[in-house]
């Protein structure tokens, strides 16, 4: 009897074990897949914003239509930058929220503030989607882009206003 009793207590230990390893492997196989699924390091799903640099008062700020200059730099997820207009000292100036540049600036400086510093994460369907922009930027590439607003409709931070018509 003592026997049979130590039997089924090692045969009890034994699936015990046996199960802890097939629940170790099954964790080990499901983290292995999410390794291999995933997308490149850095890559988003949706619009990320990061504002780097609030003024401490936002007198102007930028909305639907309104006619916008950002400097900005644009890099991929693994730091290679493939435009700046800092570099060049020339913002780039278009109408907001109206198809005129990538969807992840129309809805990723919706808001800003003159003079605010924000980066934008815009992923690869807000911006060049699945065939890029070649041949600096391949298909399905998340974007990174610091930007900082100029001016609103020719109204810059003061003494910066890009309106000349009013001296």
């Amino acid at each position: 009897m003592i026997s049979e009793y130590l039997t089924s207590a090692q045969k009890m230990a034994n699936l015990s074990l046996s199960c802890a390893m097939k629940g170790c492997f099954v964790l080990i196989l499901l983290i292995a897949a999410t390794f291999v699924s995933a997308k490149k390091s850095g890559d988003v799903t949706e619009l990320q914003i990061g504002v780097k640099h609030k003024p401490a008062s936002c007198e102007i700020q930028a909305h639907k239509g309104d006619r916008i200059k950002v400097h900005y730099r644009g890099k991929l997820t693994d730091g290679t930058v493939f435009d700046s207009s800092f570099e060049r000292g020339d913002p780039i100036e278009f109408e907001l929220g109206t198809g005129q540049v990538i969807k992840g600036w129309d809805q990723g400086l919706l808001g800003m503030c003159v003079g605010e510093k924000r980066k934008l994460k815009i992923p690869a369907k807000m911006g060049y989607g699945d065939q890029g922009s070649p041949p600096t930027i391949p298909g399905g590439a998340t974007l990174i882009f610091d930007t900082e607003l100029v001016a609103v409709n020719g109204k810059g931070s003061g003494a910066e206003d890009t309106d000349k018509n009013e001296l």
